[in-house]
C-alpha cells in the first residue's frame, strides 16, 4: 500500500466525543491542517491573555516544529502526531514542572503499548525509543504570565526511512505497524495523558505510580552516559536514578551528580547494556 494511503486526516468530531466531556480534563480541541509549531500557537494564546489549561491542539503538518535547545524538526503531512496541550501547573512547586515531560514520556509509551501491541521505552527527560531509534521527541514550555505549561510532542506514525529527518528516527510504519488508525492513537494517547497530568496536580509532583512506572519504562537509567554540557564540559557515569524533581543522578566514580534537563545540551549513552534493551522486555 502506497505511504500516503496510510494518511487519512484526523477526524476531528471523534476525537471531540472520545476526549472531551464532563469528566475530561482537556476542554477544547482543535486540530489545524498546518502551522508553524504547536506549542508556539499555544504560548501566543497564553502571552495574549487566553487561559491555556486545557486546549489541545494538534496539526497535520508543521513547518517548524520545536525540539530541547531550539532544535527545528519537520516531517511530510499526517505522517506524525503532533499535539501540544496547556497544563495548569498552579498548585504545583516549580521544582517539580520537570516531571511533566517525563510523565509524557510514559503516557506516549502505555497509548503505544495499547493501540499497537509495542513496547517502547523512554530516554531521559524527552525521547521515546524503540529498538531502531526514536519514536517521539517531546518539548515543555513555561507560557506567561499564567503559571501554565506548554507540553508538545511529536510521535511518527507513518514516516518512511527515505523521509526521516535524521537516521536515528523511526516511526511505527517502520516498526511494522503501517496502519495505525491516528484518530484512536491520539484519542488513547490524551487519555493517557490525562490521567498522567491529573496525578500530578493532586500529588503536586510524581505520585508513586509514575515513579515506579518511569523506572519500569526507562532505556536511562542502570546503563552507562555521557552528558554533554554547555561550552565542551561532560559527565561520565551511570544513571542511577530519578529524583522527585524530575533530575538524573548519575553516579561518576566521584560522590555522585545530579542534573536537570536545563543543564546539558546532549545526553548520550556509552554503551547499550543488554540487560536493559528493550528487545530483551
Amino acid at each position: 500500500m502506497a505511504t500516503e494511503a496510510l494518511r487519512p486526516e484526523l477526524d476531528r468530531h471523534v476525537l471531540r466525543e472520545r476526549v472531551l466531556g464532563a469528566d475530561s480534563p482537556w476542554r477544547s480541541l482543535d486540530v489545524v491542517a498546518e502551522t508553524g509549531s504547536t506549542n508556539a500557537d499555544l504560548l501566543a494564546r497564553a502571552a495574549a491573555g487566553a487561559d491555556i489549561t486545557g486546549d489541545v491542539l494538534l496539526a497535520e503538518y508543521q513547518a517548524a516544529g520545536r525540539g530541547r535547545h531550539g532544535r527545528t524538526w519537520s516531517a511530510p503531512p499526517r505522517s506524525q502526531l503532533s499535539v501540544s496541550v496547556g497544563v495548569s501547573a498552579a498548585n504545583v512547586p516549580t521544582d517539580a514542572w520537570g516531571w511533566l515531560p517525563l510523565l509524557t514520556g510514559v503516557a506516549v509509551v502505555d497509548a503505544v503499548r495499547e493501540i499497537c501491541g509495542l513496547q517502547v521505552g523512554l530516554k531521559w527527560p524527552n525521547d521515546v525509543l524503540a529498538p531502531n531509534g526514536k519514536l517521539a521527541g517531546i518539548l515543555a514550555e513555561v507560557a506567561s504570565p499564567a503559571p501554565a505549561i506548554v507540553v508538545g510532542l511529536g510521535l511518527n506514525v507513518t514516516l518512511s526511512a527515505d523521509e526521516a529527518p535524521d537516521a536515528g528516527a523511526t516511526s511505527l510504519l517502520l516498526l511494522g505497524h503501517g496502519e495505525v488508525d491516528r484518530t484512536a492513537l491520539a484519542a488513547t494517547l490524551l487519555h493517557h495523558l490525562g490521567a498522567r497530568i491529573a496525578a500530578w496536580q493532586r500529588s503536586a509532583g510524581p505520585d508513586a505510580a509514575l515513579l515506579d512506572d518511569y523506572v519500569r519504562h526507562s532505556l536511562t537509567l542502570g546503563t552507562p552516559v555521557r552528558a554533554q554540557l554547555p561550552g565542551g564540559n561532560e559527565i561520565t557515569g551511570t544513571a542511577t536514578h530519578v529524583d522527585r524533581l524530575g533530575r538524573l543522578g548519575i553516579d561518576d566514580g566521584a560522590g555522585g551528580v545530579t542534573v536537570s534537563a536545563g543543564d546539558i545540551t546532549h545526553l548520550r549513552p556509552i554503551q547499550r547494556s543488554s540487560a536493559r534493551d528493550i528487545t530483551t522486555r
